[in-house]
Protein backbone atom coordinates (compact mmCIF):
# COMPACT_ATOMS: atom_id res chain seq x y z
CA UNK A 1 0.00 0.00 0.00
CA UNK A 2 2.43 2.61 0.98
CA UNK A 3 5.10 2.11 -2.10
CA UNK A 4 1.84 2.69 -4.21
CA UNK A 5 0.99 5.61 -1.70
CA UNK A 6 4.28 7.23 -2.36
CA UNK A 7 4.91 6.70 -6.20
CA UNK A 8 1.49 8.35 -6.15
CA UNK A 9 2.28 11.21 -4.00
CA UNK A 10 5.79 11.53 -6.29
CA UNK A 11 4.24 12.25 -9.45
CA UNK A 12 0.84 14.57 -8.37
CA UNK A 13 4.01 16.66 -6.33
CA UNK A 14 6.56 16.74 -9.35
CA UNK A 15 3.76 17.27 -12.71
CA UNK A 16 1.81 19.36 -10.26
CA UNK A 17 4.44 21.35 -9.02
CA UNK A 18 5.82 21.97 -12.68
CA UNK A 19 2.01 23.11 -14.02
CA UNK A 20 1.57 24.97 -11.03
CA UNK A 21 4.89 27.23 -11.65
CA UNK A 22 3.66 27.94 -15.16
CA UNK A 23 5.11 24.89 -16.86
CA UNK A 24 3.18 23.36 -20.37
CA UNK A 25 2.60 20.28 -19.02
CA UNK A 26 1.01 19.28 -22.68
CA UNK A 27 4.16 18.99 -24.40
CA UNK A 28 5.81 16.81 -21.04
CA UNK A 29 3.13 14.46 -21.47
CA UNK A 30 3.17 14.30 -25.46
CA UNK A 31 6.74 13.63 -25.19
CA UNK A 32 6.65 11.04 -22.07
CA UNK A 33 5.35 7.60 -24.06
CA UNK A 34 7.94 8.06 -26.87
CA UNK A 35 10.90 8.69 -24.12
CA UNK A 36 9.59 5.79 -21.70
CA UNK A 37 9.88 3.35 -25.36
CA UNK A 38 13.25 4.24 -25.17
CA UNK A 39 13.90 4.08 -21.51
CA UNK A 40 11.93 1.43 -20.73
CA UNK A 41 12.73 -0.78 -23.66
CA UNK A 42 16.94 -0.39 -22.90
CA UNK A 43 15.88 -0.97 -19.19
CA UNK A 44 14.08 -3.99 -20.31
CA UNK A 45 16.91 -4.90 -22.70
CA UNK A 46 19.19 -4.75 -19.81
CA UNK A 47 17.80 -6.57 -17.67
CA UNK A 48 17.37 -9.91 -19.81
CA UNK A 49 20.97 -9.63 -21.21
CA UNK A 50 22.12 -9.62 -17.52
CA UNK A 51 19.70 -12.28 -15.93
CA UNK A 52 18.71 -15.78 -16.41
CA UNK A 53 15.16 -16.81 -16.40
CA UNK A 54 15.09 -17.73 -12.90
CA UNK A 55 16.23 -14.40 -12.07
CA UNK A 56 13.97 -12.62 -14.10
CA UNK A 57 11.32 -14.78 -12.35
CA UNK A 58 12.76 -13.79 -8.65
CA UNK A 59 13.01 -10.21 -9.49
CA UNK A 60 9.10 -10.00 -10.68
CA UNK A 61 8.20 -12.12 -7.59
CA UNK A 62 10.20 -9.30 -5.64
CA UNK A 63 8.03 -6.54 -6.76
CA UNK A 64 5.02 -8.05 -6.06
CA UNK A 65 6.29 -8.69 -1.94
CA UNK A 66 7.56 -5.00 -2.36
CA UNK A 67 3.53 -4.11 -2.42
CA UNK A 68 2.50 -6.92 -0.28
CA UNK A 69 4.74 -6.32 2.45
CA UNK A 70 6.82 -9.00 4.14
CA UNK A 71 5.83 -12.53 3.97
CA UNK A 72 6.02 -13.96 7.48
CA UNK A 73 3.69 -12.70 10.46
CA UNK A 74 3.94 -12.43 13.78
CA UNK A 75 2.37 -15.46 13.92
CA UNK A 76 4.53 -17.08 11.51
CA UNK A 77 7.63 -16.12 13.84
CA UNK A 78 5.84 -17.80 16.82
CA UNK A 79 5.05 -20.79 14.30
CA UNK A 80 8.49 -21.30 13.58
CA UNK A 81 10.48 -20.74 17.01
CA UNK A 82 7.63 -23.10 18.35
CA UNK A 83 7.91 -25.83 15.87
CA UNK A 84 11.79 -25.89 16.58
CA UNK A 85 11.51 -25.82 20.58
CA UNK A 86 9.05 -28.86 20.22
CA UNK A 87 11.67 -30.42 17.79
CA UNK A 88 14.76 -29.58 19.86
CA UNK A 89 12.81 -31.10 23.49
CA UNK A 90 11.68 -34.02 21.46
CA UNK A 91 15.30 -34.99 20.33
CA UNK A 92 16.90 -34.15 24.13
CA UNK A 93 14.04 -35.72 25.80
CA UNK A 94 13.89 -39.37 23.45
CA UNK A 95 16.90 -39.28 21.79
CA UNK A 96 18.04 -38.11 17.58
CA UNK A 97 15.95 -41.17 16.69
CA UNK A 98 12.99 -40.11 17.57
CA UNK A 99 13.32 -37.30 15.38
CA UNK A 100 13.40 -39.28 12.15
CA UNK A 101 9.52 -39.68 11.25
CA UNK A 102 9.28 -36.19 11.34
CA UNK A 103 12.70 -34.57 10.05
CA UNK A 104 12.75 -37.43 7.08
CA UNK A 105 9.05 -36.66 5.35
CA UNK A 106 8.41 -33.34 6.98
CA UNK A 107 4.88 -33.19 4.86
CA UNK A 108 3.44 -36.60 6.30
CA UNK A 109 5.03 -35.22 10.22
CA UNK A 110 1.90 -35.35 12.50
CA UNK A 111 4.64 -32.44 14.17
CA UNK A 112 5.04 -30.39 11.02
CA UNK A 113 0.99 -30.58 10.40
CA UNK A 114 0.26 -28.95 13.36
CA UNK A 115 1.92 -25.72 11.39
CA UNK A 116 0.36 -25.87 7.79
CA UNK A 117 2.44 -22.16 7.38
CA UNK A 118 5.35 -23.36 7.86
CA UNK A 119 4.86 -26.76 5.83
CA UNK A 120 4.08 -24.40 3.17
CA UNK A 121 7.47 -22.89 2.98
CA UNK A 122 9.72 -25.49 1.54
CA UNK A 123 12.93 -23.44 2.19
CA UNK A 124 12.34 -22.93 5.82
CA UNK A 125 11.39 -26.74 6.12
CA UNK A 126 14.51 -27.52 4.88
CA UNK A 127 15.97 -25.17 6.63
CA UNK A 128 14.85 -26.99 9.86
CA UNK A 129 14.66 -30.00 8.45
CA UNK A 130 18.38 -31.22 6.97
CA UNK A 131 20.29 -30.68 10.26
CA UNK A 132 18.00 -32.59 12.47
CA UNK A 133 18.54 -35.28 9.62
CA UNK A 134 22.07 -34.95 10.45
CA UNK A 135 21.85 -35.57 13.73
CA UNK A 136 19.59 -38.80 13.28
CA UNK A 137 21.93 -40.12 10.69
CA UNK A 138 25.20 -39.60 12.89
CA UNK A 139 23.25 -41.09 16.13
CA UNK A 140 23.57 -37.17 17.66
CA UNK A 141 27.10 -37.37 17.61
CA UNK A 142 27.80 -34.71 15.77
CA UNK A 143 29.44 -31.23 17.05
CA UNK A 144 27.20 -28.28 17.94
CA UNK A 145 29.86 -26.28 16.54
CA UNK A 146 29.60 -27.96 12.95
CA UNK A 147 25.67 -28.55 13.06
CA UNK A 148 25.84 -24.13 13.45
CA UNK A 149 28.24 -23.76 10.32
CA UNK A 150 25.91 -26.06 8.47
CA UNK A 151 22.85 -23.72 9.37
CA UNK A 152 24.81 -20.82 8.90
CA UNK A 153 26.09 -21.41 4.96
CA UNK A 154 22.26 -22.81 4.45
CA UNK A 155 20.88 -19.67 5.67
CA UNK A 156 24.01 -17.73 3.56
CA UNK A 157 23.07 -19.49 0.41
CA UNK A 158 19.13 -18.26 1.21
CA UNK A 159 19.92 -14.95 2.18
CA UNK A 160 21.92 -14.46 -1.08
CA UNK A 161 18.95 -15.62 -3.07
CA UNK A 162 16.70 -13.02 -1.38
CA UNK A 163 18.49 -10.40 -2.31
CA UNK A 164 19.39 -11.04 -6.05
CA UNK A 165 15.69 -9.01 -6.45
CA UNK A 166 16.95 -6.01 -4.66
CA UNK A 167 20.82 -6.02 -6.08
CA UNK A 168 19.05 -6.33 -9.55
CA UNK A 169 16.57 -2.94 -8.98
CA UNK A 170 19.95 -1.50 -7.18
CA UNK A 171 21.43 -1.66 -10.85
CA UNK A 172 18.60 -0.91 -12.64
CA UNK A 173 18.08 2.45 -10.52
CA UNK A 174 22.34 3.37 -11.33
CA UNK A 175 21.56 2.35 -14.98
CA UNK A 176 18.23 4.64 -15.42
CA UNK A 177 20.14 8.05 -15.55
CA UNK A 178 22.23 7.10 -18.14
CA UNK A 179 19.38 5.63 -20.10
CA UNK A 180 17.86 8.64 -19.73
CA UNK A 181 20.88 10.63 -21.44
CA UNK A 182 20.61 8.01 -24.25
CA UNK A 183 16.99 9.21 -24.93
CA UNK A 184 17.82 13.01 -25.04
CA UNK A 185 20.92 12.09 -26.99
CA UNK A 186 18.60 10.63 -29.61
CA UNK A 187 16.46 13.89 -29.20
CA UNK A 188 18.79 16.05 -29.94
CA UNK A 189 20.03 14.13 -32.91
CA UNK A 190 16.39 14.44 -34.44
CA UNK A 191 16.64 17.89 -33.62
CA UNK A 192 19.61 18.35 -35.25
CA UNK A 193 18.07 16.90 -38.75
CA UNK A 194 15.85 19.96 -38.23
CA UNK A 195 17.50 22.63 -37.94
CA UNK A 196 16.51 24.40 -40.42
CA UNK A 197 12.88 24.81 -38.91
CA UNK A 198 12.08 27.83 -37.25
CA UNK A 199 12.39 28.23 -33.55
CA UNK A 200 9.80 27.67 -31.99
CA UNK A 201 9.59 24.56 -33.41
CA UNK A 202 13.71 23.59 -32.72
CA UNK A 203 12.41 24.50 -29.05
CA UNK A 204 9.77 22.46 -28.77
CA UNK A 205 11.84 19.20 -30.12
CA UNK A 206 14.68 20.07 -27.72
CA UNK A 207 12.23 20.40 -24.82
CA UNK A 208 11.19 16.81 -25.67
CA UNK A 209 14.57 16.15 -25.52
CA UNK A 210 15.02 16.74 -22.28
CA UNK A 211 11.56 15.05 -21.32
CA UNK A 212 14.58 11.93 -21.98
CA UNK A 213 17.03 12.80 -18.92
CA UNK A 214 14.08 14.10 -16.91
CA UNK A 215 12.09 10.91 -17.02
CA UNK A 216 15.67 8.82 -16.34
CA UNK A 217 16.36 10.59 -13.05
CA UNK A 218 12.84 10.38 -11.84
CA UNK A 219 12.85 6.97 -12.53
CA UNK A 220 16.14 6.08 -11.26
CA UNK A 221 15.71 8.33 -7.51
CA UNK A 222 11.86 8.48 -7.44
CA UNK A 223 11.03 5.08 -8.40
CA UNK A 224 13.42 2.09 -8.61
CA UNK A 225 15.47 3.45 -5.85
CA UNK A 226 13.15 3.74 -3.27
CA UNK A 227 11.57 0.35 -4.08
CA UNK A 228 14.41 -1.19 -4.13
CA UNK A 229 15.44 0.09 -0.33
CA UNK A 230 12.14 -1.28 0.57
CA UNK A 231 12.97 -4.90 -0.82
CA UNK A 232 15.56 -4.70 0.94
CA UNK A 233 13.81 -3.98 4.16
CA UNK A 234 11.40 -6.65 3.85
CA UNK A 235 14.00 -9.17 3.10
CA UNK A 236 15.80 -8.24 6.58
CA UNK A 237 12.40 -8.59 8.43
CA UNK A 238 11.93 -11.66 6.46
CA UNK A 239 15.56 -13.09 7.16
CA UNK A 240 15.09 -13.09 10.85
CA UNK A 241 12.84 -16.39 10.97
CA UNK A 242 15.89 -18.08 8.89
CA UNK A 243 18.08 -16.82 12.48
CA UNK A 244 15.35 -17.79 15.12
CA UNK A 245 15.25 -21.52 13.93
CA UNK A 246 19.30 -21.61 13.70
CA UNK A 247 19.06 -20.13 16.90
CA UNK A 248 16.92 -22.65 19.04
CA UNK A 249 18.22 -25.65 17.41
CA UNK A 250 21.81 -24.22 17.91
CA UNK A 251 20.34 -23.19 21.89
CA UNK A 252 19.45 -26.31 22.44
CA UNK A 253 22.10 -28.20 21.07
CA UNK A 254 24.83 -26.39 23.58
CA UNK A 255 22.14 -27.77 26.32
CA UNK A 256 20.80 -24.41 27.17
CA UNK A 257 17.79 -24.64 28.97
CA UNK A 258 14.56 -24.96 27.13
CA UNK A 259 12.89 -20.95 27.67
CA UNK A 260 16.71 -19.52 27.35
CA UNK A 261 16.59 -20.93 23.65
CA UNK A 262 13.14 -19.50 23.09
CA UNK A 263 13.86 -16.56 24.40
CA UNK A 264 17.18 -16.23 22.36
CA UNK A 265 15.31 -16.59 19.21
CA UNK A 266 12.05 -14.62 19.95
CA UNK A 267 14.85 -11.46 21.31
CA UNK A 268 16.48 -11.20 17.78
CA UNK A 269 12.86 -10.49 15.99
CA UNK A 270 12.17 -6.57 15.07
CA UNK A 271 9.71 -4.92 17.27
CA UNK A 272 6.75 -5.65 14.75
CA UNK A 273 6.73 -8.93 15.12
CA UNK A 274 8.15 -9.97 18.03
CA UNK A 275 5.92 -11.80 20.60
CA UNK A 276 6.27 -11.54 24.51
CA UNK A 277 7.97 -14.22 25.72
CA UNK A 278 5.39 -15.18 28.15
CA UNK A 279 2.64 -16.01 25.25
CA UNK A 280 5.52 -17.75 23.65
CA UNK A 281 5.98 -20.14 26.51
CA UNK A 282 2.51 -20.71 27.32
CA UNK A 283 1.68 -21.29 23.68
CA UNK A 284 4.54 -24.38 24.27
CA UNK A 285 3.15 -25.43 27.52
CA UNK A 286 -0.37 -25.57 25.88
CA UNK A 287 1.04 -28.11 23.25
Amino acid sequence: MFPALGIAVLLVMVFGGFALTGGAIGPVLAAVPFEMMIIGGAAAGALIAGNSLHELKALGAGLVRVFKGPRYSSADHVDAIALSARLMRLYRQDGPLALEQHVENPRSSPLFGEFPRIVADPHLVQLLADPLMLLVVSSGSLDPHAVEEVLDNAIRARLGQMDEPAHALRELSDALPALGIVAAVLGVIKTMGSIDQPPPVLGKMIGAALVGTFLGVLLAYGIVGPLAARLRQINAQDQQILHSVKQVIVASLHGHPHALAVEGARSGLPDAVRPSLTQLLDLLKGR
